[in-house]
């Protein structure tokens, strides 16, 4: 039941991250007018027409939906603008024309994973994963003309564990980021929330080495980036250093995993666990790309200063499993 007398709020999501927020304003009792989804596609080894995790949310609340195959349609916009909307909210959906975030009065705010200005991008939960980072965060802004550069509403950070992969920082990131827009929205409404750009942001979580001593420079050499992942990303490189072959392995799990070949086929690496040896591996017998078994607890692949094992799984052709399962079927 709607119990908030304004903003009329438009809703725009996707994949499942979007609809912890969504579910956070209904549940917040704000007047959502409209949700904007993605087409019903079809998806599966079937290819049934499947819809997506928001409009399974927006049907079963009775949320009106639109699904426009393209945003700068004028029907589309037309009926757009019949929302008068005062608030339009994006979260995990694909660009907008400006004809769409400049239409209402209160701008258009987006939920961004991770602690903007740094790991500006499509896939920032994975490079911060990837890279190492111990922290990160969500960031609401309002929507500009160049990719999330807009004005900072609010930021929330939260730690990263050392072994923690980007499926489960997002389980996380996505209960916090719907708290965070609920703060953002009530904000909005009572005008306690100043927006900063982020020329000027001097947040605690960004080095000062990273922040630029001149507002009026704007230009930092240091920013951290999360652009599109490709295959290339994934495929792993085991003459690196343990760390960076494990960051990238839970940087790149559940989807779309890192990769390596074993006896001509793909092997998709989930999870693993780091042991740093004193000197290179290779120099008792092992070479890069190389692994080792005892055939029934572990199987690990040689690093540039130590091993990396594998602790769950998938064989080309084969379902995910944990890595005993795998070695019970293994024949070397």
């Amino acid at each position: 039941m709607v119990t908030k007398e304004s903003p009329r709020i438009v809703f725009m999501g996707t994949p499942e991250f979007a609809v912890a927020s969504l579910d956070a304003l209904v549940k917040a009792g704000y007047n959502i007018v409209a949700v904007i989804t993605a087409p019903d596609k079809p998806a599966g080894r079937g290819m049934k027409i499947t819809e997506s995790a928001v409009k399974k949310y927006a049907t079963e609340h009775n949320l009106f939906v639109l699904q426009p195959e393209k945003l700068k349609n004028p029907v589309f916009l037309k009926e757009l603008i019949s929302l008068r909307a005062d608030l339009q909210i994006v979260v995990a959906f694909r660009m907008l024309p400006e004809a769409v975030w400049n239409m209402p009065k209160m701008g258009t705010v987006n939920v961004h994973g991770s602690l903007l200005p740094h790991y500006r991008g499509a896939a920032p939960i994975n490079w911060a994963v990837i890279n190492g980072e111990k922290e990160t965060g969500v960031t609401t802004f309002k929507l500009k003309h160049e990719i999330d550069t807009g004005d900072i509403l609010l930021q929330e950070s939260f730690p990263i564990g050392e072994d923690e992969t980007a499926g489960e920082v997002h389980d996380r990131m996505k209960e916090i980021g719907a708290q965070l827009l609920v703060k953002t929205v009530e904000g909005l409404m009572n005008g306690t929330i100043e927006e900063r750009p982020q020329t000027t942001v001097n947040s605690p979580q960004l080095s000062a080495d990273v922040l630029p001593s001149s507002v009026d420079s704007g230009q930092w050499s240091n920013l951290k980036h999360a652009p599109k992942i490709f295959t290339e990303t994934c495929k792993i490189d085991f003459s690196k250093p343990v760390d960076e072959v494990h960051n990238l392995i839970r940087g790149l799990s559940p989807f779309p995993g890192a990769f390596t070949t074993f006896n001509g086929k793909m092997m998709k690496i989930y999870k693993s666990k780091k042991e740093v040896t004193v000197g290179r591996p290779a120099e008792s017998g092992l070479t890069d790309n190389s692994f080792t078994t005892d055939g029934k607890t572990f199987f690990k692949f040689a690093c540039s200063n130590g091993f990396i094992h594998v602790l769950e799984l998938q064989l080309e052709g084969k379902k995910r499993m944990l890595i005993e399962d795998f070695l019970r079927g293994y024949r070397s």
